[in-house]
């Protein structure tokens, strides 16, 4: 499993630069291998070239009332399995399916599925998505950086088209371009009450 393998090597990764005390610099260094890595998987991986480009997500009102519930019950990630179609571009999420994890395999900081959502049973999977429960690190590049997240080098092993992380009230997308976009679920004041409708394309704004 891409999700398994590539914690094994963040893991890895940590106990090998346990000599730099400093964490802001460990995790500089752990950042930038995982960097290199995606980047590699992406212009390297054979079926990268079958991986369409995408420019706008849409969720249906299925798919944002479950991510809200998920956000307002869960204290650590939850992972699932976005079900649609691609149509020229823009990808239609119809539903969003609970991904195969074994409970210890999700914690307040990061989750790991036991299959994949297709072994599960999910097919017409389009990409993952899951939660931050703090509400916290919601991005795939760190700050003003082009240095690859976690998230991102995990993506970057996947099949699919597009990866999401839910971060409170909003959800933060990327296609194959990695470049983040957001799609607000609920205004602030909202939060918990009324689901909003439509979605946010490239170059929109929260």
């Amino acid at each position: 499993m891409a999700g398994r393998a590539c914690l094994v090597l963040l893991q890895d990764m940590e106990a090998r630069s346990r000599w730099l005390t400093n964490p802001v610099l460990r995790r500089v260094a752990i950042a930038a291998v995982l960097a290199t890595l995606a980047m590699g998987d992406l212009n390297s991986a054979p079926a990268a070239a079958s991986r369409p480009n995408v420019n706008a997500l849409v969720l249906s009102d299925q798919a944002r009332r479950l991510l809200v519930l998920q956000h307002r019950s869960l204290q650590t990630e939850f992972m699932g399995c976005m079900i649609g179609e691609i149509r020229e571009g823009t990808i239609v999420v119809h539903r969003i399916a609970p991904a195969d994890v074994e409970p210890s395999h999700s914690t307040a900081t990061w989750v790991t599925p036991y299959k994949s959502c297709e072994d599960a049973g999910w097919t017409g999977t389009v990409g993952i998505i899951h939660t931050h429960p703090t509400g916290e690190r919601c991005w795939y590049f760190f700050p003003s950086t082009r240095v690859a997240t976690s998230d991102a080098a995990s993506f970057a092993r996947s099949r699919y088209a597009v990866d999401a992380i839910m971060c409170g009230d909003y959800v933060v997308w990327v296609g194959r371009t990695l470049f983040e976009q957001r799609i607000v679920l609920v205004r602030r004041k909202q939060m918990g009450a009324s689901i909003l409708s439509g979605h946010m394309g490239a170059g929109d704004t929260p």
